[in-house]
């Protein structure tokens, strides 16, 4: 097991100590139900009830209290999470039955789509589509398929934030999102284009050649393979900064629950992106503050990191407040560069993030600019405003 890494909030979030262990506990695949019952007597529920909230993981707290005494838990409390679980039921069946709709409409055209996170993530990590907090889909799509996939979207009566003028004018978002009018309803088609925060570009062609079949429902829907979808919730993660507690939650359970998982290729699938730090980041979180299981094929490499190790620890100090303490400009820089390891791969790494436009750069409504160098140029100007505050509006 992973040398435990210390849980404690920082001084901006000394207030919920209680709470934020009760919340660990709840999260972690190697929950001690002693301790969580002890903790919970001490807890303020109110507040614990927000904390899991922000961190996207009252479906571990809901799971954690079955079986518990009625009265440990505030009724309101109870109500509140049933409604929350309800609300969640209902939103996953609709979007798992858009996710097999969108999935047929495309192989019937010819275009390949694998599903990444959301619905087929829950199921790989927890056996359970609704476990998870998400609110749209995710799919990678081959950018030669872009255009058709998003006039079948439309035909579907989605709207895309992305119009063809722009794919036509060979522009790259950070995702191609579509959403249906009148609906909280939104899908989000990803390439290795789209995916700026890879190191380096996926190799998209050996992940549509590693997918696997994951059941949901009554359907089988092609996704990533567990190695693969490890690797890109561990970029992903890293690309929040490890914000949220869910996110670090989903690495715990999938390694834990996954028992077959190919240790050779995930750490081959980490090089061939430039991600090792990432992954060896995720996986230090999720064994160290969530007491995961360390499998001793990675146990090794992960402990000799000693830079990921640093990393790990200098999240929690903004971690336990879900946002709300996010590191500054020149910290998350900082940051970066580390995480992407090599002192001659990192600079170019943030300078590639910091100088490759997305939509926010070149689209003001139905207005595409023409002009790339001004894009370029726009682009480091509109990260310093946005992430000049130290916190969420």
């Amino acid at each position: 097991m992973a040398e435990p890494l210390s849980s404690s909030p920082s001084s901006a979030a000394a207030s919920f100590t209680n709470e934020w262990s009760a919340l660990l506990e709840c999260a972690s695949p190697a929950q001690d139900r002693q301790r969580l019952v002890g903790l919970f007597r001490s807890v303020d529920w109110t507040r614990l009830f927000a904390l899991a909230e922000d961190h996207g993981v009252t479906g571990h707290l809901a799971a954690s209290l079955r079986g518990l005494e009625e009265d440990l838990v505030p009724p309101e409390i109870r109500q509140a999470l049933a409604d929350r679980q309800r609300a969640r039921n209902f939103l996953t069946l609709r979007l798992t039955a858009e996710l097999f709709r969108i999935v047929d409409r495309f192989a019937s055209e010819g275009i390949g789509a694998l599903a990444v996170k959301g619905p087929v993530l829950a199921m790989q990590a927890y056996g359970d589509p609704a476990m998870r907090s998400y609110g749209d889909l995710d799919l990678l799509v081959r950018q030669r398929d872009i255009r058709r996939a998003t006039e079948l979207m439309s035909a579907a009566g989605f709207a895309p934030a992305i119009p063809l003028s722009a794919i036509d004018a060979g522009k790259i978002p950070g995702q191609y999102l579509f959403s249906l009018p009148d609906s909280k309803l939104i899908v989000e088609l990803h390439n290795d284009r789209t995916l700026r925060y890879f190191p380096r570009r996926l190799p998209l062609e050996d992940c549509f050649s590693r997918q696997v079949r994951v059941r949901l429902d009554s359907h089988e829907v092609p996704a990533l393979s567990a190695e693969d979808e490890l690797v890109l919730i561990c970029i992903h993660g890293a690309k929040h900064f490890w914000e949220r507690l869910m996110w670090i939650a989903d690495v715990a359970a999938l390694v834990s629950r996954q028992k077959n998982i190919d240790w050779q290729q995930v750490s081959a699938s980490a090089k061939e992106v430039g991600a090792k730090r990432m992954l060896h980041m995720g996986l230090r979180l999720a064994g160290g503050l969530l007491k995961m299981p360390f499998p001793e094929r990675i146990a090794p490499a992960v402990q000799a990191d000693a830079v990921a190790t640093h990393l790990a620890a200098q999240a929690l100090t903004w971690l336990p407040a879900a946002g709300y303490a996010a590191p500054g400009l020149f910290e998350r820089a900082a940051f970066r560069l580390r995480m992407r390891g090599s002192w001659l791969a990192a600079p170019a790494y943030l300078l590639r993030l910091s100088l490759s436009p997305t939509e926010e750069d070149w689209q003001k409504g139905s207005q595409l600019s023409q002009n790339r160098f001004l894009d370029v140029l726009r682009r480091p100007f509109r990260l310093a405003r946005k992430y000049s505050r130290s916190s969420r509006d």
